[in-house]
């Protein structure tokens, strides 16, 4: 997988190119817990990409693995966030459930996607305490009530 490739994976899906504007924060009061815990790193990511803080989403937010891989890039995992953060319209995302398995949990966020909704299912990790995003399972754009097709 390209560096590249990889960076989209993890943040285009998350925070999609819509509608520009202004990101509200996460909420993560309908959790407790490890589930709470998981969907505050969601909040985080989001709150780190909103203010283009490449260097808080490379140190606190991915997964050990994919700062490793992104860091093979020109300029490494810092550089590579900026850009990709760069390109990205709409950072409003809302954490819809999350499932937690031992070290491993998954996050379904609802974020807008080309101007749709679009449901991403990110995968976290628990390393030395924190929960970190290592990658994605699936993306689905849900389409509008009432719309053909």
């Amino acid at each position: 997988m390209t560096v590249r490739r990889c960076i989209a994976l993890l943040c285009v899906p998350l925070f999609t190119t819509g509608v520009a504007g202004c990101a509200s924060a996460v909420s993560t009061s309908a959790f407790k817990g490890e589930q709470q815990q998981v969907a505050q790193t969601v909040a985080h990511l989001q709150s780190h990409a909103t203010g283009l803080e490449a260097k808080k989403v490379c140190g606190e937010d991915l997964a050990s693995a994919n700062v490793a891989r992104l860091s093979t890039a020109t300029g490494g995992c810092k550089k590579a966030v900026e850009t990709q953060l760069k390109q990205i319209d709409n950072f409003e995302t809302t954490v819809e459930s999350v499932q937690v398995s031992g070290d491993k949990a998954l996050a379904h966020v609802k974020s807008i996607y080309s101007g749709k909704s679009a449901i991403q299912t990110l995968t976290l990790v628990k390393e030395r305490g924190k929960w970190r995003i290592s990658g994605t399972v699936g993306f689905l754009v849900v389409p509008k009530a009432g719309a053909a097709g």
